[in-house]
């Protein structure tokens, strides 16, 4: 499936976001209080939708909006 640059944009910063939420859960493990926090940032940043926008081709003061 291809995205556009927007939506390739959007997922490769999510899941920037989720490898270091995950590396932390391994580097705070033996802490249970933090281990919780880390699977629920993680489990709501994977339940995150990437929404499409539409390019326009309009401009407002000499840039482009999107």
């Amino acid at each position: 499936m291809n995205f556009c640059e927007h939506c390739e944009g959007q997922r490769f910063d999510r899941a920037q976001v989720l490898r270091v939420l995950r590396g932390m859960r391994k580097t705070l493990r033996k802490d249970r209080q933090a281990d919780e926090a880390l699977v629920k940032a993680i489990k709501a940043v994977s339940a995150l939708e990437i929404p499409h926008l539409e390019r326009l081709d309009e401009t407002v003061d000499g840039q482009v909006i999107h």
